[in-house]
Parts: C-alpha cells; structure tokens; sequence
C-alpha cells in the first residue's frame, strides 16, 4: 500500500470545479471549460505523498516550467494560456497557478534518456536493453548514453509505479502515427533543454513529459515541464560514472527515509515520518538552486 499519508481535502474556490488531487498539483474547470492547474508544495517519495511539505516548491516548479515554455515554443506548442490567478481563488495561489487548455490527453509518459541511472539502470543490468532498446556493453550508473533514447512508460495512479514499456508497444495502444510524434516531439525538446542546461553547468541526464491533443489535432505539451520533480539535473562539475550523481531535487528526502535516522521501513504500508526541518531546508535549497543556475534569476 501506498499513496497520501493524509489526503489534503480540494480548496472550494466560486466558479470552479474540483477535479483532481494528485501528487503535487491539483486540477479544476472553470466556467469558460479551462483547466487550473495549481502546484502545492507537496512532494513524494518511494510511491507516498509526504506528510511534510517544502516551502516554495509549487511556484519554483510553476515559475521554471513557464521560463522553459517560452524557449520550447518554436519546437513544441503547449497548454498554458494565463498565469493569472482567478477571481476569489487564495492569495496562496499567486505564482503557482496556470490557466490551461483542456486537452485529450495521451496516456504516456514520455520519457528521454541522455544518460543511463534509475529505472533504465535496472533494466540494462539485466537484459543490456532499456525499453527494448540495446544498449552497448559496459556502461554503468550515470554513463552519457551514445545518442537520446525514447523510452515511454505507461501513466500510474498515485501510489502506483509507471511501468516502462516498448515504443512498439506504445504504437499498438495509441496508433503508429501518434506514437511517432511522441517520439520526435519528447527527443527533440530533450535535446534542447540538454543544450541550454549544459550551458548552465547542468547535465539533464533525463526527463518525462505529457502530451495531449488539442481541438484542432495539434499535439500539445502539458502539464509540467523539465523540473527537478520531472527530470534528473546533475552538476556538470561533479559528474562521474560509475556511482550515483549528486542532484538537483529531492534526494535529500529519499536519503533521509532510507536511512535508520527515519525508523521507517519502506517494505511495510507504514505510511513515512514527518521530515526533520533541516533535509526540509536543503531539499528547499536544492530546488531553489536549480531556478537559480538555469533562469539566472535569483529565487525571491
């Protein structure tokens, strides 16, 4: 068993209709048919959403997706129409708020590797393969891959793991044609992003996206885009295969739960302990840093 530790209960705002609670967002229609996304400073870990939150992450993530729109613009088109927060809606709302189209979403995650750790690590341990891919011999955690791969995983419900799948299988869910323009549209915009992050002192050693169709059958990119929650950011500096990278997100907090310091055993449904304030502090930092190094702006 997994999922929240305690479910927040949906903020009741005049002419908006609840529609989801997720991990880190939560999702309403207004009156006009726009979807209002809305971050939270909620984070998981391990498959749970945490009891504790860490201050300024949803904006951190709302204000970075917003800056890496309007460099992706020319490659991809996506859903954000206004950052304006609706009338009667919390204060708390400002800067992490989106007013976004409704689309036909594509249930696939579409991931892009530059480089091989995580889920795809596991894989190639075992079968020298990610995705159905092969991959040459010899590599290890964190080697820079020869060129992106594509390797899409099934969409899971909270507290459920995305399962990685084949492209081919991909094809037989959602049609051939469609699962190409997954493919070129995620590996295109991977391999910008990775430009402009090398630039920064920033390796994107990989990301996911979600794509939806709009009215007029345009594939659109959605939700989130190439965060510290939806992408491995790993100092250029400290880079070196062979060991796990150092990171831009929460692997503080997952460091923290694995250790005997939390007393908590992952294998059981025992939903996970409080955070201690200061892994709440660096992970805030950590988030904060990675605006920080590819905006050139400095968080407020």
């Amino acid at each position: 068993m997994s999922g929240f530790v305690e479910k927040p209960k949906p903020v009741e705002v005049p002419g908006l209709t609840h529609l989801h609670t997720g991990k880190v967002r939560d999702l309403y229609r207004d009156e006009a048919g726009r979807l209002v996304m809305v971050a939270s400073d909620r984070l998981s870990a391990y498959d749970w959403v945490l009891p504790t939150e860490i201050p300024d992450k949803g904006r951190i993530l709302t204000q970075l997706s917003l800056w890496w729109f309007d460099r992706l613009t020319d490659l991809a088109s996506h859903h954000v129409l206004s950052a304006e927060v609706p009338a009667g809606a919390p204060a708390d709302w400002a800067g992490r708020t989106l007013i976004c189209k409704s689309l036909d979403m594509v249930p696939v995650e579409c991931v892009a590797r530059g480089y091989l750790t995580g889920s795809g690590l596991a894989e190639y341990r075992e079968t020298r393969t990610v995705c159905g891919l092969a991959l040459p011999e010899g590599l290890t955690d964190g080697s820079e891959l020869p060129q992106p791969i594509f390797t899409p995983a099934t969409k899971a419900e909270v507290g459920e793991h995305d399962e990685n799948v084949s492209y081919e299988e991909v094809a037989r869910r959602i049609g051939a044609e469609t699962a190409a323009m997954l493919r070129q549209s995620t590996l295109a915009v991977y391999s910008r992003a990775r430009e402009i992050a090398r630039d920064r002192g920033i390796i994107l050693a990989d990301t996911k996206f979600e794509y939806g169709f709009g009215e007029d059958g345009t594939l659109v990119l959605a939700d989130e885009v190439l965060t510290p929650d939806s992408s491995r950011f790993w100092p250029v500096d400290a880079w070196e295969p062979g060991r796990s990278q150092p990171s831009f997100d929460k692997q503080f907090v997952r460091d923290w739960l694995s250790s005997p310091a939390s007393g908590w055993d992952r294998t059981t449904d025992t939903p996970p302990p409080p955070l201690p304030a200061d892994v709440v502090e660096r992970t805030r930092a950590k988030y904060a840093e990675a605006y920080e190094r590819l905006t050139g702006t400095k968080w407020a």
